[in-house]
């Protein structure tokens, strides 16, 4: 299949406008960080988005899912094939009883924990202030300030790769640190069902406000980053061994390992994904040198790092 007729096939299924050619993927993660995208395309209802994946893989196209960015380190070289974005367009939320909503993947963190709390509902205030999208949060188990998505979650609809809706309780998730099955099945995650609890409005939003407050405090908010870039190794805090490890402030590039909280290596001024590479390479190999812990990045490398 010619480019021309791919991007005809594609403007077919999701509408002319919701297709674009060469997209900077920069512009698309919080590391502002990456090459372009040969074709991105944004589905608007979960029907597009199975006829795109059939159509896709009929035609033997590769493709990727991606949400808000906010975990992502993209190839300088790019993405090729088709880049699915969902977070502009999957963004409902329907509430199914007095404590239970179900929420479409691409709705955001911040967004829908605001929501919840205007409507009394507690439990979701520690994963307000994640900057990223339930779809994201769902796949990775995301977690803060002793709060985990396992602990709220009721089960979550995916597609597998056939484009077949799923309906997965949260058992069959296999939710664990920083993981679920969601990325070993690759799956697509389209929406999720919450259950909650009642509690006073006004005591929510000051508890998200103080979260808030901590994670400025603590976190370098004033640079761009993937968040967290190692995950936690067990029995230690990966901030502590990098800093241990003499490496708070060291860079390549335009990278730095952050100066506030050495768990955050940030985009420092026009860093390179090989920047990120390197330095993280670097930390790696000197915390094993220092303390014997292997690190595991918790960032999420998309395309060619040939």
């Amino acid at each position: 299949m010619d480019n021309n007729e791919l991007l005809d096939n594609l403007k077919l299924i999701v509408g002319d406008t919701q297709v674009r050619i060469g997209e900077p993927m920069n512009i698309h993660t919080t590391f502002r960080i990456g090459g372009c995208a040969d074709y991105y395309v944004q589905p608007s209802s979960i029907e597009e988005l199975q006829s795109l994946i059939r159509f896709l893989n009929k035609s033997d196209i590769e493709y990727c899912v991606i949400g808000n960015g906010s975990n992502l380190l993209v190839s300088d070289k790019g993405i090729r094939g088709v880049v699915i974005q969902l977070s502009d367009t999957f963004d409902e939320v329907e509430y199914i009883d007095d404590v239970t909503v179900k929420v479409m993947s691409g709705m955001m963190l911040s967004r829908l924990g605001n929501k919840l709390a205007d409507k009394g509902l507690a439990g979701f205030e520690f994963a307000t202030g994640i900057p990223g999208s339930v779809g994201g949060a769902v796949r990775m188990n995301a977690g803060a300030y002793g709060g985990e998505i396992k602990d709220i979650i009721v089960s979550a609809d995916v597609l597998d790769r056939s484009g077949r809706l799923i309906s997965l309780s949260r058992d069959e998730l296999e939710l664990g640190y920083r993981t679920s099955c969601i990325a070993a099945m690759d799956y697509i995650v389209v929406s999720a069902v919450f259950r909650l609890q009642k509690g006073d409005t006004d005591t929510i939003k000051a508890l998200i406000k103080e979260l808030a407050v901590k994670r400025r405090t603590k976190q370098p908010l004033e640079y761009p980053s993937a968040g967290s870039t190692f995950k936690r190794p067990q029995g230690f805090f990966a901030a502590k061994l990098i800093e241990d490890a003499g490496l708070k402030g060291v860079s390549v590039g335009g990278a730095m390992v952050s100066e506030k909280h050495s768990g955050f290596v940030v985009n420092a001024g026009n860093a390179t994904a090989k920047d990120v590479c390197m330095l993280t390479d670097m930390v790696k190999d000197k915390v094993k040198q220092q303390s014997g812990v292997d690190l595991e990045l918790e960032v999420i490398k998309l395309g060619d790092f040939s």
